[in-house]
Parts: structure tokens; C-alpha cells; sequence
């Protein structure tokens, strides 16, 4: 027996409050050390249960009780400690101390908390959890739909979430849920989160304690039920690989869901320094499992009475960083704002349209008329593109590596992807939303006089994210969103933005030489009758209405060339033994360097 099992075995029903939290204390600081953590957890729960019934044969007061169970949660964030707590004997038994404890916010959470360590290490106790015998799955949802407290809607979601994880061991279960209403409940499970969802975007707006760790818990629960539920009740084919893709299998028992959802995507406050953090990336997870079904899309577009435009806003908002902004930040965006003659950067300009969206959203949790969830994601995926890929650095510079590590678990490619996969269905799903995303990103009065891929705006990093190397799952993602917003037209996209700049994508989409010109794209010539290059997407000067190019341009534009091939050859969309300029340089033709 270890000294601090002896310890706690020496502890009497006459020993004084001050020893007993003395004794649990010692237990708890020395959780990692106790080598017999399992008999004392089963030591102290046991001594927990008579006062469940108000009796004194117990070591310990209803006042130890909320140390007692912190010191089984320290004890149990091994496994070794969480076997003991997982069986279904225990697992019933915390319920039955949160219930009787359930005024006292320190105890009860504490035992909810015993329950959600365990579920987490221990698999087989997420099934036992939830059957018959312990009571767990109903028990978390009365208790979810009841409180009003953030931290006990993290804990009942936290819960949700665990016991939900995996379709195979749990499709009973989320069946249940999705399915029946609990007896004495108004609705089920759907019904109830979706509620959930809009107590806390209030929270959240008025900045309440555990607010925001509650709304991404509670999201992360939804997501398992949005993924799972409409795989169970699908009969339809399956993809290649023998599963259903996410999104594509849906029920009519989870619309519900929706209004919600957007009303928060369109709610949440920006945050810094990273415009894409927690919950609202759970938000976006949870949103690109629902399809725009015909029965949903009036909630995914609702009637617009005046389509804003984001370019719209930058002329008249003022920058980020002024004392009275809730979520200034301070330093260099401050000092960017002290003078009035001093420009707002891009980031700037479109991290301060959120904020001013922001303001009008909040007035109403109802579906507002003038709801823009495509103008929010395209502002989103705007402010974040801005925030780790500044002015035209590429890509695969270390520096947007270095950024998204320091302030994220997460790469830019896992962060930014599903965004632009959500932007993607919309526009592939409405002939509306493919003609603002197309006019927002290469508006017909785009100036062309540069190349379009060394922009400093959406336009151009998202043509320098098609020839990167490190971030492939942003890459692939970004192309398909430009083919959608192209009408999945190989040559109106080549048309807009030159075929060099995606050569590479349609070559990976089986689309090996350029394809000819359509007839949905922009005209050939800019406004002033210039002709636009198709390779470049550049304006060009005619041969015959100005004077011949100077050594130093023609050096110039071969060293585009060059870029250009070098470019494609790298995104595998042409051999080496192809690309003509290398070929020149072998030769001794090509330009010197």
C-alpha cells in the first residue's frame, strides 16, 4: 500500500474537513506518481456515494466532495485510472453524484468531467456510456437541453462528441437521438443543439466565460451527427473507394440545423492575429456537410434587396486598431491608423468589412433578409489569404510556414481548405453565386497590365497557391474553386486568367492541351481595344500600333516566358524535355542570365 493510499485509508468519519482536503490534495499533486490510482479511485468513490443518500458512513462531508472528485479526475488521466471509472458501475454511479450534487457547480461539473476523461481514454466507455444500464446518452441530453451555462454545454457536447465519434460503434445510438424525441423533451437532438447554437452566439457577442470553447465543442458534436446520420439512412452508391463522400448523403431530419448554422457564420466576431480560428473553423466544418438541396436553398441564398459588393466596403470603412474596437490589436496596426493620410493595407480593408458586417448581422437571430453567407465567406477567405500570404510573397516561402504554426495546431492547408471548399459548393450549386464570386475575383475591369499571378490581392494568391508546392490540398482546392466560379469550363477559366496560370490544374483534371476559346469568358481586348495575351492573361502591346520593343523588353518578356515554362514544368503539367525555352538554352539561343 502506497503512503498515500495509507494516507487516505487512515482518514476517519470524525476527521476534520481541513484533513481530509489535506490528504485529497497530497493525492491529487502526486496523481502521476500513485502507482495504486485505480484502488484509490474506487476508494473514493465509494466513500462519494453514501452522501448521495445522506448518509454519514462515509470518510468524507458533502463539503469534500468537489476536492474528492477533482482528485479522481487528476487520477484518471491515465488509462490505468480511467478503467477503473469506465466500468458501467462507476460510470452510473458519477451520474448518480451529479445529480445529487447538481446545485453545487464545482462537484457536478467535476463528476461530468471524471466521465468525459474517461471517455476519452477509454473506447469500450463511450458504448457503456450511453446504454441502458448507466442511462448516459439521455441523461446528457436533458442536461444539455436544461442548462444555461456555458461550461455545462461544453461538458454535455464534450460528451456528445465522444460517444459519437465513430459511426460503427455508435450508429444506434445517433439514430436514437437524431430520431426520437426524450421523453418529457420538445424536440430531439437537432432540435435542441440548434437552440444550443443560438443561446451561445449571444454569449459569445456579450463575452461570457466559456463561451466560445462551448460553441466549438457543441459544433463538433453537430459535425458527428451531420457526417454519420445521413451515411445510416443513405442506401445510395458509394464513391470510388466504397464510402459515401461527405456532403453528397443528407436527411430531411437535419435541416433544421442550417438556420443556425449560418446565422452564426454570419454572426461570429473576427478574431486576431489569425482572422480563422476556433469556432468559427468548426462552423465551416459543419456547414460544408450540408448540400444545397432544393429544399434548403432558399436558406443558403436568401432574397438579397441590395447585393453588396466587398469592394464596395473599403471605401468607406475606417482601419482596425483604434482603442474602442473590441478586438484591436495594438502595435504596428495601430500605428498604421494614426495618421489620416496613411493608406489601409489589404488586411486592413478586409478584416474591418468583417467587423462592420458584424454590427448588422447582430441585430436580428433570425434569418435576415439581407443574410450574404457567400459575400461573408468570400470575405473571409479574402482577410485570411491576406493575413498569411502578405503583398505577393509566395506561397512556399518559409515565412507563411513559420506564421501558421505560431498561431495554429494547424497548417495553412488543413486551416484555409475547407473555406474554399464551401465557396466551391456554393457557386457549384447557384448560377448566381458562380457570377458574383467570378465578378468579385475578376471583375471585367481587372487591370491587366501586370502579370495577374504577382497581384497583392485574392486574384493573384490564389494563381501564385496553383503553382505551390507545399500547401497541395489548398492548391487543389483553389483550383476547383476558380473552375466553379468559371462554370467548370476549362476554357472560360483559361480565358480569364491566361492559360499558363492553370495549365497545370486542368492538367491534373485530364485536360492535357489548351482548350479552345469559349464563348462565356471575357472579351479578347481590354476596354481600351488592347488584346489580352491568352497564355498570360495579360494586356499586350499590338505589333503593329506602336513601335518595335527595345533590347531591354524583349529581354524582359523572355524572362517571362521562362518564368512561365518554368512554372508548368514544375507543376508536372509539361516534360522537361518539352519546355522550348530550356531547350533554347541548351541550345545557346535563349536568354542569358
Amino acid at each position: 500500500m502506497s503512503e498515500y493510499r495509507q494516507a487516505y485509508a487512515a482518514l476517519m468519519p470524525s476527521s476534520s474537513h481541513t484533513e481530509v482536503a489535506a490528504v485529497l490534495q497530497s493525492i491529487e499533486n502526486a496523481a502521476m506518481q500513485c502507482y495504486d490510482r485505480g484502488e484509490l479511485i474506487q476508494m473514493i468513490l465509494d466513500d462519494i456515494m453514501p452522501l448521495t443518500k445522506s448518509s454519514s458512513k462515509s470518510r468524507l462531508t458533502s463539503k469534500d466532495v468537489g476536492q474528492a472528485l477533482l482528485t479522481i479526475k487528476s487520477l484518471g488521466k491515465l488509462p490505468t485510472g480511467s478503467q477503473v471509472v469506465a466500468t458501467r458501475q462507476n460510470l452510473h454511479s458519477l451520474l448518480i453524484i451529479f445529480n445529487a450534487f447538481k446545485d453545487d457547480a464545482e462537484a457536478s461539473n467535476e463528476a461530468l468531467k471524471c466521465i468525459a476523461n474517461a471517455l476519452l481514454l477509454i473506447e469500450s466507455a463511450r458504448s457503456s456510456f450511453v446504454h441502458k444500464e448507466v442511462g448516459g446518452g439521455d441523461a446528457v441530453i436533458d442536461l444539455l437541453e436544461k442548462t444555461t451555462s456555458p461550461e455545462r454545454i461544453f461538458l454535455c457536447s464534450r460528451l456528445i462528441f465522444l460517444t459519437t465519434v465513430s459511426m460503427a460503434s455508435a450508429a444506434d445510438y445517433i439514430r436514437h437521438l437524431v430520431e426520437h424525441k426524450p421523453p418529457g423533451h420538445h424536440g430531439n437532438i437537432i432540435e435542441i443543439v440548434a437552440a444550443k447554437l443560438d443561446s451561445l452566439t449571444t454569449s459569445i457577442l456579450a463575452s461570457e466565460k466559456m463561451a466560445r470553447e462551448a460553441m466549438s465543442e457543441l459544433l463538433k458534436a453537430a459535425f458527428n451527427l451531420l457526417l454519420h446520420y445521413p451515411r445510416l439512412v443513405d442506401d445510395g452508391p458509394s464513391g470510388s473507394d466504397g464510402r459515401k463522400v461527405m456532403g453528397d448523403s443528407w436527411s430531411e431530419r437535419l435541416d433544421g440545423i442550417l438556420p443556425p448554422l449560418l446565422r452564426l457564420f454570419n454572426t461570429l466576431p473576427p478574431t486576431f492575429p489569425a482572422p480563422l480560428a476556433v469556432p468559427m473553423i468548426h462552423v465551416i466544418h459543419a456547414l460544408i456537410t450540408v448540400p444545397v438541396t432544393p429544399s434548403l436553398k432558399s436558406k443558403w441564398f436568401p432574397p438579397l434587396s441590395n447585393p453588396a459588393s466587398p469592394r464596395s466596403f473599403s471605401k468607406t470603412i475606417s482601419p482596425i486598431g483604434s482603442p474602442s474596437a473590441p478586438d484591436s490589436p495594438t502595435g504596428s496596426h495601430t500605428a498604421r491608423s494614426e495618421s489620416p493620410s496613411n493608406k489601409q493595407g489589404a488586411f486592413d480593408r478586409a478584416f474591418s468589412r468583417l467587423s462592420v458586417r458584424k454590427t448588422s448581422s447582430q441585430r436580428s437571430s433570425s434569418v435576415h433578409p439581407t443574410q450574404d453567407t457567400l459575400l461573408r465567406a468570400y470575405d473571409l477567405l479574402d482577410v485570411t489569404l491576406s493575413h498569411y500570404l502578405p503583398g505577393d510573397v509566395d506561397p512556399d516561402d518559409s515565412s507563411v510556414r513559420g506564421r501558421c504554426q505560431a498561431e495554429s495546431d494547424s497548417n495553412i492547408d488543413d486551416l484555409v481548405s475547407p473555406l474554399v471548399l464551401l465557396i466551391t459548393r456554393l457557386c457549384q450549386a447557384d448560377d448566381g453565386a458562380r457570377k458574383r464570386m467570378r465578378e468579385w475575383i475578376v471583375p471585367e475591369d481587372l487591370d491587366r497590365t501586370a502579370p495577374l499571378e504577382g497581384r497583392a490581392d485574392l486574384l493573384g494568391r490564389c494563381l501564385r497557391l496553383l503553382a505551390c508546392i507545399h500547401h497541395t490540398k489548398l492548391k487543389d482546392a483553389t483550383g476547383e474553386m476558380l473552375f466553379a466560379i468559371c462554370d467548370s469550363d476549362p476554357s472560360t477559366l483559361a480565358s480569364y486568367v491566361g492559360y499558363g496560370n492553370v495549365a497545370g490544374f486542368l492538367f491534373n483534371k485530364g485536360i492535357m492541351s489548351a482548350p479552345p476559346a469559349g464563348g462565356h469568358g471575357p472579351p479578347s481586348t481590354t476596354a481600351d481595344g488592347t488584346p489580352i495575351n491568352p497564355i498570360t492573361g495579360v494586356a499586350q502591346r499590338q505589333d503593329d500600333s506602336g513601335p518595335e520593343m527595345t533590347e531591354e523588353e524583349k529581354e524582359r518578356e523572355a524572362e517571362k516566358l521562362f518564368v512561365l515554362f518554368d512554372r508548368l514544368e514544375k507543376s508536372g503539367a509539361l516534360p522537361p524535355s518539352q519546355n522550348p525555352v530550356r531547350k533554347a538554352i541548351a541550345e545557346g539561343k535563349g536568354p542569358r542570365y
